[in-house]
């Protein structure tokens, strides 16, 4: 199975940073480049910076980290990922959540109230069929469309892929979706997320490719902030920091042997480390692409 090992950007990487950054992964032979939606933030917003990126580079794959789809209208989304794909083939990937991560930005993205898990259920369903059929009519309990269509179609299939970590959520991406990439989560909870995603495939009559399980990873080089700390036992209360959260290189290294372990290939570091981006940049390169295969 293809490991491959990308770079998260996000909250505190502005605007006025990202063609550099974009410019030296590209120049690192860095294999993907991952977009966080911030919206209340100084940063680039996903789908903006997805087109900024692959119009600047040749190989580099450009994906969200997760976008929030309920709350967005699937046909626009549909449009957008069209585009971009017709523009750089083969190097779109899509991730998907329910909600924004920041409580602050909940409002931004409105569906009907107690509803959000079937809004974005039928808002997947109508994404896939948007990009892969060339009219589409569609009659749901939120949208209806008749004769719908989005050209240029793909000329690969996008995979599709989601977060989330809850049952439920392990159970869409099973359904529905072409792939997993978590966050917060240690090896042993990584390895049964991806069992509960393949036996709720199987129940669907479906299969997700074996190394399409991937995780979002923070990188604090120079050891864990109290505020990192705080962060991770928020989101996983009773869970050591260090299990989540990688206080040196050679932490991240033995973090991501644990989930190769658990059958997880795909992986997103995001930096969160004293020393200028610049460096960790050239440290992922001789750290990270030998671990590649």
């Amino acid at each position: 199975m293809k490991i491959r090992i990308g770079v998260g950007i996000g909250a505190g990487d502005t605007p006025s940073e990202f063609p550099d950054i974009v410019d030296r992964l590209e120049a690192a032979g860095i294999d993907s480049l991952w977009l966080s939606e911030h919206v209340y933030a100084d940063t680039v917003e996903p789908f903006v910076g997805m087109a900024h990126a692959l119009s600047r580079t040749e190989r580099l794959k450009v994906g969200t980290s997760v976008a929030v789809l309920p709350g967005r209208h699937p046909v626009l989304v549909a449009k957008q990922l069209a585009s971009l794909a017709a523009l750089a083939p083969k190097r779109v990937l899509p991730v998907f959540g329910l909600r924004p991560a920041r409580r602050a930005e909940r409002d931004l993205f409105e569906v009907p109230d107690g509803r959000r898990a079937d809004v974005f259920d039928e808002s997947l369903r109508l994404l896939r069929a948007l990009l892969t059929q060339e009219t589409v009519d569609f009659a749901g309990e939120f949208f209806k469309l008749d004769a719908a269509s989005i050209r240029p179609l793909p000329p690969v299939p996008l995979d599709i892929w989601l977060g989330g970590s809850a049952p439920a959520a392990l159970r869409r991406v099973g359904r529905l979706a072409d792939g997993w990439l978590g966050s917060f989560l240690p090896a042993e909870d990584a390895r049964d997320a991806r069992e509960t995603i393949e036996a709720a495939a199987a129940e669907a009559g479906r299969e997700i490719e074996p190394d399409h399980y991937g995780i979002s990873l923070l990188l604090a080089d120079g050891g864990i902030t109290p505020e990192l700390a705080e962060v991770a036992r928020r989101r996983r209360p009773g869970i050591v920091p260090a299990k989540l959260v990688a206080g040196s290189w050679p932490d991240l290294h033995r973090l991501l042997d644990g989930y190769l372990a658990a059958g997880l290939t795909k992986f997103v570091v995001h930096h969160r480390g004293r020393p200028p981006f610049d460096e960790f940049l050239d440290r992922f390169a001789a750290e990270l692409l030998p671990r590649q295969n």
